[in-house]
């Protein structure tokens, strides 16, 4: 099933790399000028796809949010394993759709993608 939005895990070290690259995937990007740690973008595709990136959401790592249904990946794994096998970083990501309604329980359980494969874990950031 097709997640509503995108998001993503990535150390912001990587984030260039990443900008670089999701114009390849999603169509050209128009990028605002960074506000703080927050950085807003939109994608020009057949359906526009509005992008969030926030440096340091968590330690070393950058969120990465796609706010559309629009994208090219149906779920957070799927965009994890493109931006890994594109960029050769590691990616992180929920280990499936998570709301607060859900409960605490499965709110620190996380996906890591990277050369070795994906293994979930446990990540209280």
């Amino acid at each position: 099933m097709r997640q509503p939005d995108i998001e993503i895990y990535l150390r912001d070290d990587h984030l260039q790399d990443l900008l670089d690259w999701l114009p390849e995937a999603l169509g050209p990007l128009t990028l605002q000028p960074a506000t703080g740690l927050t950085q807003r973008g939109i994608f020009q595709a057949a359906e526009p796809v509005p992008l969030l990136i926030v440096r340091k959401a968590a330690g070393k790592w950058a969120s990465i949010w796609f706010d559309s249904p629009a994208t090219p990946w149906d779920s957070d794994r799927d965009c994890a394993r493109a931006v890994q096998a594109a960029l050769g970083h590691e990616v992180r990501c929920s280990v499936g759709g998570w709301e607060e309604a859900d409960g605490e329980a499965d709110a620190d359980r996380w996906l890591k993608v990277n050369a070795e494969g994906e293994t979930e874990f446990n990540w209280a950031h």
